[in-house]
């Protein structure tokens, strides 16, 4: 792979060759005008792009097409038939990492368990193949230790390496209604909408959600039909689910630069800063200070 091609606006791209077949670029576009990106990619290749801020805008079949990843969203793209190069306009502001894996190397990563991945399937796999999704809370973070990184050129590849297998893990794990088929009252779309409003109700009022029978009471769902078609549908309990949104929203909010952080925990729900000090960590790893000094380092 080579021949890239870019304008002469203020924005960087940059191009991590961690092994043969697995290359990760990062392409930051800082200026206040639209940012062009072309790279030649021949169809031996599985491309994952991460749009983690601003729009992004791929171009394809000589501008005859044209498809636009929104701010926090990834776009999976894989054509084994024809050569397919990466062709992007990015808007003012915009971040985003691609992770470009050959088919062969891919396969090896998934060689005991190819059927977990769709497109591996026999029936699939020389077949073109498109995937649009939302970056999760926890790729999100990932995102931002790749995009912010800075490391010795000794061990920068094994860093690299280690997050970009991080963020295929994350990215393959099984997503919110996988196993929705697989529990019988959900077949029951009524009681699909209930849980959907169940989750709309928890996230309006992060700050003093409503207990579980409360909740259950409120959407007339019993309370065990609630916490079973919750865990199927959004992977996750009621309130497990309601602390990974209310940290998303609160390193939003940190991002903006708007609010201290005082003011962002007492937004999504705690009394004192300390409290929200201990989650945030419990969630991210680090306190938010630092995870707004890492982003600015």
């Amino acid at each position: 792979m080579d021949s890239i091609k870019k304008n002469n606006v203020q924005g960087t791209a940059e191009e991590i060759f961690i092994e043969k077949g697995f290359i990760i670029l990062k392409h930051q576009n800082e200026s206040d005008e639209v940012d062009q990106f072309v790279k030649e990619i021949d169809h031996s290749y599985i491309q994952f792009h991460f749009n983690l801020k601003g729009q992004i805008r791929f171009n394809f079949n000589g501008g005859r097409y044209a498809l636009n990843v929104e701010e926090e969203s990834a776009l999976l793209l894989y054509n084994p038939q024809q050569n397919l190069p990466i062709d992007l306009e990015m808007s003012p502001k915009s971040w985003l990492i691609s992770i470009l894996i050959s088919i062969q190397k891919f396969h090896s990563l998934f060689s005991q368990d190819a059927g977990y991945v769709d497109f591996l399937s026999n029936e699939k796999k020389d077949k073109k193949y498109y995937s649009d999704s939302k970056i999760s809370p926890s790729m999100a973070v990932v995102l931002h230790q790749v995009m912010n990184a800075s490391f010795h050129k000794s061990i920068q590849n094994l860093y690299f390496k280690g997050k970009a297998y991080e963020l295929l893990s994350l990215y393959f794990n099984k997503s919110e209604d996988a196993d929705i088929e697989q529990c019988p009252f959900l077949i029951d779309e009524e009681n699909v909408i209930k849980i959907r409003k169940a989750k709309e109700i928890v996230i309006s009022r992060m700050a003093e959600p409503p207990g579980l029978q409360e909740l259950s009471e409120e959407i007339g769902l019993n309370l065990k039909k609630l916490k079973e078609g919750f865990k199927q549908i959004y992977g996750d309990s009621v309130y497990s689910f309601l602390f990974d949104y209310k940290m998303e929203y609160a390193r939003k909010m940190l991002e903006s630069g708007q609010y201290n952080v005082n003011e962002v925990g007492l937004k999504v729900g705690y009394s004192t800063s300390s409290h929200f000090i201990t989650a945030f960590k419990k969630k991210y790893g680090t306190t938010p200070k630092k995870y707004l000094m890492s982003l600015t380092s």
